[in-house]
């Protein structure tokens, strides 16, 4: 699919998510008079009311006699910042929503606990083997684009970075976005060190860049630019919820890069137990078919007939490009710069 030394995927030891939640609710005095509270960090259209994480909630406090408690920060990268500037003080127990691109960086803080959630049943394009992430959806990143505004799309991303002013983009900043950073490694994967000039070549189309993925589509939506920055499961949201196929996703044929989302434990958590419960149930049947209609990607397992139509019908790019973790962690200050350098000339 894509570059295949990607970091050292999961092999995790076993704790079913009932055992893990048994072990977890041991750990409650029984006549204790309050809850314990399980802080997630994660980015916001996570937890909005169109996404995943109310659903999760109810089904999670169902069983744990705790209570969840979000904490949302604008996007992926935002989320390993702000677990960077906090170190061993942090109050979160579990960190939802970095990828790929973030886990080398993330691990090399000290902060991540192996996660010792039994994996077998993943479903991934790749193979799986790391103890401390544990992934939990996946997608492609594209530029999905309104057909009634822009009927011919750009056909490649050489098309697209022709140096002409239209059509014009939003994209995400790389700082603070996972999709703005994997764009970056997108370019980069490709082009290497003709990235700058691919960037010189787009700079023209960028009519804003946004801190994270829910303003630029919100600004797309609203009719502000015909092309986003996304992911080529986006038009499912618009083909199951407002029953449309306005909205479409450019497949190109140099090839899309790939984005696995993770979630791990703390090691400075005041509730490991309840944290590792929490990350086999993400894991579980129950969890991942919430996925699909509320965060919009492809599940980390295989949830057979309660996958929508509307996935199995998507068009999935010929070729997937990801890099290895540890040579996105090496470069991603660079490249960052890089960027915007080429477009802020």
């Amino acid at each position: 699919m894509r570059k295949t030394s990607i970091i050292g995927l999961f092999s995790g030891s076993t704790l079913p998510f009932a055992v893990a939640l048994a072990v977890a609710l041991a750990s409650v005095p029984a006549m204790a008079q309050e809850k314990p509270v399980l802080t997630v960090y994660t980015y916001n259209s996570f937890t909005s009311e169109w996404g995943p994480g109310p659903q999760l909630e109810q089904a999670f406090e169902a069983s744990c006699a705790c209570d969840l408690n979000w904490v949302a920060l604008e996007d992926g990268a935002a989320l390993l910042a702000r677990l960077k500037m906090e170190g061993a003080n942090t109050k979160a127990d579990l960190v939802l929503g970095l990828d790929t691109n973030l886990v080398a960086e993330a691990r090399a803080t000290g902060l991540i606990a192996p996660h010792g959630v039994d994996l077998a049943g993943l479903a991934l394009p790749i193979a799986w083997a790391d103890v401390d992430f544990v992934p939990y959806d996946w997608g492609y990143f594209a530029f999905v684009y309104d057909s009634e505004k822009l009927p011919a799309p750009p056909s490649s991303l050489a098309d697209l970075a022709d140096g002409k002013a239209e059509p014009k983009i939003l994209i995400q900043d790389p700082r603070t976005s996972t999709p703005g950073l994997g764009l970056v490694m997108w370019l980069r994967s490709l082009y290497g060190d003709r990235a700058p000039e691919i960037w010189v070549g787009i700079r023209p189309k960028i009519l804003t860049v946004t801190q994270g993925w829910s303003e630029s589509y919100g600004l797309f939506t609203a009719g502000e630019a015909p092309l986003v920055l996304s992911y080529t499961t986006s038009p499912a949201y618009h083909q199951i919820v407002e029953e449309t196929d306005r909205y479409k996703a450019a497949i190109f044929p140099e090839g899309h890069y790939m984005q696995i989302e993770v979630a791990a434990r703390l090691v400075s958590s005041a509730q490991p137990e309840l944290a590792q419960a929490f990350l086999a149930f993400l894991v579980s049947p129950a969890a991942q078919k919430v996925l699909p209609t509320t965060n919009y990607m492809y599940p980390a397992r295989d949830i057979g007939a309660d996958l929508p139509q509307a996935f199995a019908e998507l068009p999935k790019p010929e070729k997937a490009l990801l890099l290895p973790a540890e040579e996105a962690a090496a470069n991603r200050d660079a490249w960052i710069k890089e960027w915007l350098a080429a477009i802020s000339e």
